[in-house]
């Protein structure tokens, strides 16, 4: 498996949009090469173009969610069903400077994205195997305080899940549609913070069905912005809300 050839391998492109994240992503994209397809994190096909299709697409978010922290003294981001570590592990990448956690309820996932992070040498990512609805009360608990003993969430393992305020930013990818996704995610975020998702081509008819979720959930101004995955490469979809 180590030995095709990624259409971008050597390309500039990749310095250019991932800059001094590029060594650590070379890790990353070695891993996915080689074990991504037999774990099934990634499919067959996609062995020969992981850098366009999983790593620069997941990094396409990181100015959406810089701008969305710009002037937040914690940088605090929530990556929902991380998976294979999209958008997550690339975008912790990409910003160092940000506190990233990964929530990701399969143990295999979870497994994987352990030794990503050791791999990769990130420091700023913390892995929680959990599902949305755990880390929303964790979050909740962490705004309003607790009373009595055992009311603490716990992961699937049964650890404590440490949540001290809520997230200036959640990022998903192809986690789920937007009337699921509106109550897996809004909740977790502060007052003013952002959900930034990446979305297919049906990312405008998302919001329109889900509307009322969003609204419910506290979400305002949901929109798709076309987000550029690098020069001469097709753009891919952002949809963001706002939290009220």
């Amino acid at each position: 498996m180590s030995d095709v050839h990624d259409e971008l391998d050597g390309s500039p492109i990749l310095k250019e949009v991932l800059g001094d994240a590029l060594d650590k992503l070379k890790v990353f994209h070695v891993k996915l090469a080689t074990e991504g397809e037999p774990r099934g994190l990634i499919g067959p096909r996609d062995v020969g173009i992981i850098w366009e299709r999983h790593i620069l697409n997941s990094a396409a978010i990181v100015p959406f969610v810089r701008e969305a922290t710009s002037k937040r003294q914690f940088k605090t981001v929530a990556d929902i069903g991380s998976g294979g570590g999209f958008p997550g592990i690339v975008a912790a990448a990409c910003l160092p400077d940000h506190r990233f956690t990964l929530v990701e309820p399969m143990e295999r996932r979870v497994e994987w994205l352990h030794e990503c992070v050791e791999e990769m040498g990130l420091e700023n990512v913390s892995i929680v195997r959990s599902r949305a609805d755990v880390v929303i009360a964790a979050v909740r608990g962490s705004k309003g305080g607790r009373k009595g003993r055992g009311a603490e969430p716990v992961d699937l393992d049964g650890n404590p899940i440490h949540v001290t305020h809520p997230f200036a930013v959640v990022t998903c990818r192809a986690v789920a549609p937007m009337t699921k996704l509106s109550g897996w995610t809004l909740p977790l975020l502060d007052k003013g913070g952002r959900l930034v998702a990446l979305k297919g081509r049906s990312a405008q008819d998302e919001i329109v069905k889900a509307a009322k979720e969003i609204s419910k959930n506290g979400g305002i101004h949901p929109r798709v912005v076309d987000a550029e995955v690098g020069p001469g490469l097709e753009s891919t979809h952002v949809l963001m809300v706002d939290k009220r």
